[in-house]
């Protein structure tokens, strides 16, 4: 499992643009709300940390990982928002429902930031057991909002560099 081997609260603080001028979207899924509270404020604590003002953090909550797709275009269509990063969790059940859900988040959120041009990161858990889930929301493994962070820090910076 790649997360074994991986604290995902760990980056090269030196290769991080300065977020300064930034605005970044956070949609947060209200379900399994003590994971992605936790990954949410992994997220927040590394856009502050990487100079992205408190004013400039804007954080919404939808339903479900199934609405982060859309809770993202949202974001992207009626704010001013450079990137998003989309903070979900979803736990293996005992039916087919979590293949279907996994599957077509991580369609509709890659989907979002092609058809808007702007990243759009995937930060939904999609872990067996909720032990695998508080281990990488702050957890042994560290934190995936963290990482998720970074990741939209790093492409808005790309993007701008490409212009």
């Amino acid at each position: 499992m790649a997360t074994a081997e991986k604290n995902l609260s760990v980056y090269d603080k030196e290769s991080i643009p300065n977020g300064a001028d930034y605005k970044i979207g956070i949609v947060v899924s209200e379900w399994n709300e003590n994971i992605t509270g936790n990954l949410l404020k992994g997220a927040e604590q590394a856009l502050l940390a990487n100079g992205v003002r408190a004013a400039n953090i804007h954080t919404h909550y939808c339903p479900g990982s199934f609405e982060l797709p859309l809770a993202s275009q949202y974001l992207l269509e009626y704010t001013d928002v450079d990137g998003v990063v989309a903070i979900g969790s979803v736990i293996q059940g005992e039916t087919k429902h979590f293949d279907f859900v996994c599957h077509a988040t991580a369609l509709g959120v890659k989907d979002v930031g092609l058809k808007y041009n702007k990243p759009v990161i995937f930060c939904v858990l999609t872990d067996d057991t909720m032990q695998q889930a508080i281990d990488r929301s702050g957890g042994k493994h560290g934190n995936k909002g963290v990482e998720a962070a970074i990741a939209c820090m790093k492409m808005i910076a790309l993007k701008k560099t490409l212009k």
